[in-house]
């Protein structure tokens, strides 16, 4: 019973840290985003009616000396620039020099796109700040190397230094290289430091990945699993009448099983049901305190869960999580040309990943998130640091305004769509047009929404 009420605590403290991380995480970037519009607008001369972050009903409002309206609104998923324009309702003739619509296209345009290069700038300064304070990591060290990876020549103990020429100075950097080469399947080149200390290269050829692969599980398709989530084979407990009882005590780490090492509790079995299959005894090698032993034992054969196994007799438990052994960090001048480097870098990659998905190369299910997920991650994040929540804050700005640029009439690419029709015609869009494009626009982001709450419940409620 206390075990249920700790597991139900745990659930709503993340329920609620993921509903509250949502929110600010939501709060910011839709406020950077709308200032854009607002700040330009403002330069230009265009009267701003309201400024909401959020939809609906105004929870708070106040208006400006300048006549603006100020709203934090009861739906966080969004926000807008509420704007004079003649197209929206009568505009007093002494006004009509601020009416947004009165302007010239190369104005409008501009005003459009301050919103998302408002969210790229947000982007380039988070990361700015991520590098400063440095961000903990784990070092890029193999833990087990298997499949592709054993094929192409990594071993266990093995740093990867680069991928592609990309530097890897922490273990999430590795993945995030790797990640996209396996969606790809194309060959790449690994820099390694070996266990003795000499750099190499070694070449995957992610052709060869099997045609249906867990795409978020691509690191682990390849046979790469890094040294700080292998766990320690520790004993926690020996079983009265086995072998092991007596002779291995709690606490003692199992290194070696007749000369195989071991690295991590799943090797164990294994290599018990090797031993046991040749027959007769041999050395168990165990860390005790510091101390290495070595043991003489002979598995025995017993049923174990209905099933009949060779035993040792001992019950392997899960140990701490390890301490992060890496920092991804800059002083405040190195960090700016970094977090521009990275911006860039991740841009290209989203658009990359954008790609993919629209010719089917992957599954849609994994590159459209919606609030469940987004909420999730945000709240892990902050839970991991300030750091690396200032990293998902900086992806998710620079989402925001990659995506907002997209050509789909209701976004701001869609407006800039119908200005530069403008700008090669001469005259603006017909009402007519304008409408139909925005009943398309609808229709497109209904149904994007609709695909990210299915993948929200798919991948977070139904697995």
């Amino acid at each position: 019973m206390r075990r249920h009420r700790r597991s139900t605590e745990a659930c709503l403290n993340e329920f609620l840290g993921s509903v509250w991380w949502l929110v600010v995480s939501l709060g910011v970037l839709v406020t950077f985003h709308e200032f854009g519009h607002y700040w330009v607008a403002r330069r230009f001369g265009v009267r701003v009616l309201r400024f909401s972050v959020g939809f609906g009903r105004p929870l708070w409002m106040r208006r400006g000396r300048d006549g603006t309206e100020y709203a934090i609104a009861a739906i966080p998923l969004g926000g807008y620039v509420k704007m004079l324009d003649e197209r929206e309702g009568d505009v007093p003739a002494a006004q009509l020099h601020e009416a947004f619509n009165r302007k010239p296209v190369g104005q409008r345009m501009a005003v459009v796109v301050a919103g998302p290069v408002a969210n790229l700038l947000l982007c380039v300064a988070l990361l700015w700040g991520m590098f400063v304070i440095g961000r903990p990591d784990f070092l890029p060290e193999v833990g087990r190397a298997e499949g592709l990876a054993q094929t192409a020549g990594l071993r266990p103990g093995d740093v990867i230094l680069a991928v592609d020429g990309r530097e890897t100075p922490t273990w999430t950097e590795a993945e995030l290289a790797l990640v996209p080469a396996a969606l790809d399947r194309r060959t790449v080149q690994v820099r390694i430091r070996t266990p003795e200390g000499r750099e190499t290269e070694r070449r995957l050829r992610l052709a060869e990945l099997p045609a249906e692969f867990d795409e978020l599980r691509a690191v682990q398709a390849i046979g790469l699993e890094p040294r700080h989530r292998i766990v320690p084979a520790q004993v926690v407990a020996t079983s009265p009448g086995h072998p092991a009882h007596g002779v291995i005590l709690p606490g003692d780490v199992v290194t070696a099983v007749d000369g195989h090492p071991v690295q991590s509790s799943q090797d164990v079995d294994p290599l018990v049901q090797q031993l046991g299959a040749r027959g007769g005894a041999a050395m168990i090698e165990v860390d005790r305190a510091g101390e290495r032993l070595a043991l003489e034992l002979a598995p025995r054969r017993s049923t174990a869960d209905g099933d009949e196994r060779w035993l040792l007799g001992v019950t392997l438990g899960q140990a701490a999580a390890p301490e992060p052994n890496a920092l991804l960090r800059h002083g405040p001048l190195a960090a700016v040309p970094a977090a521009l480097r990275e911006t860039a870098h991740q841009a290209r990659e989203l658009l990359a990943m954008l790609g993919r998905a629209v010719t089917g190369r992957v599954d849609v299910r994994n590159t459209v998130a919606g609030p469940i997920t987004i909420a999730r991650a945000a709240n892990y994040y902050a839970e991991r640091g300030p750091a690396w929540y200032l990293s998902i804050l900086a992806m998710l700005s620079l989402s925001l305004g990659i995506l907002n640029l997209l050509p789909i009439p209701i976004l701001d690419g869609g407006h800039l769509l119908y200005y530069l029709i403008e700008l090669v015609k001469g005259r603006p869009l017909s009402e007519r047009a304008m409408a139909a494009g925005q009943f398309v626009g609808l229709a497109l982001i209904a149904g994007l929404m609709g695909l990210a709450f299915y993948n929200d419940i798919v991948n977070n409620l139904l697995r």
